[in-house]
């Protein structure tokens, strides 16, 4: 098992890299990549992701709170498709609704790469900050990206919550080998989340059903048990009660995962 060592932020790509097994030093993999293949965007060759969050800020620009808090997809998803209204001249650009307060933005164009800092400052009380290119390659895209943040914050001037948004993980499609190819093992991902999706299909694995809970992957863990040597099973909501600091939430969902153990082990696994 390659983990992620010292020095390696331990976000969703390497992270989840680690855990499979490849080294996410070798395979660098962005956050915008993992949501663009998430939703099924299929990436092309010179094409930069971004994986995008509402946020919320106040009169000064400062941001109050970088989620919108948590807006449902049923209020975000409008808002992503209103922002196709962006334009950029001669570039493509594509936005896609994804979750709660996540979208994704796609440029299309000329001479673009995929190293540009984020703008979230992973805090409040301060303003989004500028993209930056963090190497030479990338300044025309560090541009794009803040042409598009200052005309998403016109189009969303009169929204409540949802009023300013984020880009995080700029990056460019990466070429990694298949799981099989590196294991020899028939490989499935069973996630609710898109970006897990996205990680799963960029190294091959197949996207199981389309679950909405723990207990629907459960049954598609079980319905699946007999065409695959691996199963990648993402339960996010852990997670997410923690980044909101719910501890008793957290306990909650932790115990929902403990409660499918013994459904899991009944299945024999290896």
């Amino acid at each position: 098992l390659v983990r992620v060592m010292q020095g390696v932020t331990p976000g969703s790509g390497p992270g989840h890299l680690g855990l499979f097994g490849y080294d996410p030093i070798q395979y660098l993999i962005g956050r915008g990549a993992l949501e663009a293949t998430g939703i099924g965007f299929e990436l092309k060759p010179g094409d930069v992701a971004a994986r995008a969050n509402f946020c919320t800020i106040d009169a000064q620009g400062n941001i109050t709170d970088r989620r919108a808090g948590r807006i449902p997809t049923e209020q975000s998803a409008p808002l992503a498709r209103k922002l196709r209204e962006v334009s950029i001249p001669g570039i493509e650009v594509f936005v896609e609704p994804v979750k709660e307060h996540r979208f994704v933005i796609v440029f299309r164009g000329a001479a673009l790469a995929g190293n540009v800092d984020d703008t979230d400052p992973q805090q409040t009380g301060v303003p989004p900050l500028p993209a930056r290119a963090s190497k030479p390659d990338s300044e025309k895209t560090a541009e794009i990206c803040n042409q598009f943040v200052k005309q998403a914050r016109e189009l969303l001037a009169d929204q409540p919550a949802a009023n300013c948004c984020t880009l995080r993980g700029v990056a460019s499609k990466p070429d990694l080998p298949t799981y099989e190819e590196v294991y020899g093992l028939r490989a499935a991902a069973i996630a609710v989340y898109p970006m897990y999706k996205g990680l799963a299909r960029l190294v091959g694995m197949d996207i199981v059903g389309a679950p909405s809970d723990l207990d629907e992957q459960m049954q598609l863990l079980a319905d699946n048990w007999q065409q695959y040597d691996f199963f990648f099973i993402h339960y996010k909501y852990t997670d997410s009660t923690g980044e909101d600091g719910n501890f008793d939430a957290k306990v909650q969902r932790t115990e929902e995962v403990d409660g499918c153990i013994p459904q899991i082990t009944s299945l024999d696994p290896t």
